[in-house]
């Protein structure tokens, strides 16, 4: 079943199945219609010669630079070639179509002014799998993602390059093959194609996604840590959590204490101390307000994806046009940034978990570097400068970007949200971020082989899964095997899956 794209109701769920899952989209009648009525009036205007930027104007610092009728027609072609600026690697498809379904949302509303034909190109480009190569880095994230998705926007004349069938191909050739017509741009088509932030709202909701359902293992892997740590349990307590008022706090605490119902410790079989470190019973604080940032964050991408991005915008129904600023990224980037912080902020905890399953003076009688053959052995000492490695590019990466405005165009673009820079950063902090809470995962699985206690049905689960795909650490080996496989589980969300069949869901 397709997804349908209106202008509204677009969830960064919707967004991934369509991205990540290659899930058809279409148009609603009633945005046809408007796409329609939009694109007939900029017509009319442009028959009178109005002025309007982007259309008849030049644009950037060239926006008082009237265009002719000879030029009017050409326009659009070059502004497509000249803002196809970007540099490097490219994009990863999930990206890109991402990207491509937050554009055509946009033309829904029907204030874009581009042709029906520029928007279907994008649709059938989705639902046929067609997907043009555009360069990750260039956009400053402010007249929108001008660099990616002017590489988009080539296609559109049947040029530049594009994937089809996991083959990349020139425009031309990929469209062909995929049975789509070059539709070619005329006046505003290319402007409302590349003038949003659509790339970097696309990548936010991608990473928002994946992050909240790694915010669910690190509950996992904190309860396994707690249980080997024999943590006093009462800080999970959720009524503790419910007074002060937060409501990540309250959710983080009943999904540690679903996780280690059942076992010894959380039926008070286990010896524990009155007060434990900030790093055990604090984690509910934590990882909960990582949860409501998310929460925030996810609630400023979702309305990105169903708002009007672009410049100018029409209101047919009042034949008016305005131009203003609303391919600015800072509304996305701001909380993005904040979210860059959440997640190092939560995968240093799991690292100082880790550390106090190490060292003997913390571990509660653990075996120095959970290993039984310390000093010949050094059992998973050097995984904890692994993870401190990772954690310290988390912490570098958390700057924020959204305060690294670089003016452009002659100062008439003299402040930028950087926000692609942003989106980018963020993926890799969470690429880290999987590293470190694999490494928590490994050790704390370790620390419960060496147990002789019952645990929560959660924890167990968990256990087993990890036990799947590395071994118990007897004698020393080489690791970088087991900390790549641990952090590709954490990727694969596994865990998450089979802990939640298990003992049902912990959000």
């Amino acid at each position: 079943m397709a997804t349908k794209l209106d202008g509204s109701g677009l969830t960064v769920e919707k967004l991934v199945q369509i991205a990540r899952h290659n899930e058809k989209v279409e148009l609603s009648a009633q945005a046809i219609e408007r796409i329609n009525k939009c694109r007939a009036m900029l017509e009319r205007k442009i028959e009178a010669h109005e002025i309007m930027y982007g259309v008849n104007t030049g644009i950037g610092e060239f926006s008082e630079v009237v265009l002719d009728d000879d030029q009017v027609k050409d326009f659009q072609k070059y502004l497509v070639y000249n803002h196809s600026a970007g540099i490097g690697d490219p994009a990863p498809i999930e990206y890109v179509r991402g990207a491509m379904a937050a554009r055509v949302n946009v033309h829904a509303h029907g204030n874009s002014g581009c042709r029906l034909e520029i928007t279907q190109t994008l649709v059938d480009m989705l639902n046929k799998g067609v997907t043009p190569f555009v360069c990750q880095k260039g956009s400053v994230g402010a007249c929108g993602d001008l660099a990616p998705m002017a590489q988009i926007a080539l296609l559109m004349m049947g040029e530049g390059k594009a994937y089809y069938n996991g083959v990349l191909l020139d425009g031309k050739d990929a469209l062909d093959r995929a049975g789509i017509p070059v539709p070619g741009l005329k006046a505003r088509d290319g402007l409302a194609t590349i003038n949003g932030s659509n790339l970097l709202t696309a990548m936010s909701g991608i990473f928002l996604y994946d992050t909240a359902r790694w915010l669910a293992q690190a509950e996992i892997a904190a309860a396994m840590s707690l249980e080997a740590l024999k943590a006093n349990m009462k800080p999970y307590t959720p009524r503790l959590h419910e007074v002060r008022g937060f409501g990540g706090a309250v959710r983080s605490a009943k999904a540690i204490g679903k996780l280690v119902a059942g076992g010894d410790l959380a039926e008070n079989r286990i010896k524990c101390k009155v007060q434990d470190a900030y790093s055990m019973r604090s984690t509910p604080q934590v990882i909960g307000a990582a949860h409501d940032a998310l929460d925030y964050a996810k609630s400023q991408v979702e309305i990105e994806l169903n708002g009007v991005g672009d410049n100018p915008i029409f209101f047919p129904e009042d034949n008016l046009q305005i131009s203003g600023a609303n391919f600015q990224g800072t509304p996305v980037a701001l909380p993005m940034d904040m979210m860059s912080a959440a997640v190092t902020m939560v995968s240093v905890m799991s690292e100082r978990r880790m550390n106090r399953l190490n060292n003997p003076a913390l571990s509660v009688g653990l075996p120095p570097f959970l290993t039984k053959g310390a000093g010949m052995f050094s059992g998973l000492m050097l995984s904890q400068y692994t993870a401190d490695s990772l954690i310290v590019e988390q912490r570098i990466l958390s700057s924020p970007a959204s305060v690294q405005s670089i003016p452009a165009a002659a100062d008439q673009e003299d402040f930028v949200s950087m926000g692609m820079t942003t989106a980018i950063k963020n993926m890799q902090i969470y690429d880290n971020a999987c590293g470190v809470l694999g490494i928590e995962f490994m050790a704390a699985a370790q620390a419960l082989d060496l147990r002789d206690y019952s645990f929560g049905g959660g924890v167990a689960k968990a256990h087993k899964v990890i036990r799947k795909h590395i071994d118990f650490l007897d004698i020393d080996r080489p690791l970088y095997p087991d900390h790549t496989a641990m952090q590709e589980l954490v990727r694969s969300f596994e865990i998450l899956e089979e802990v939640e069949k298990e003992i049902g869901s912990l959000g």
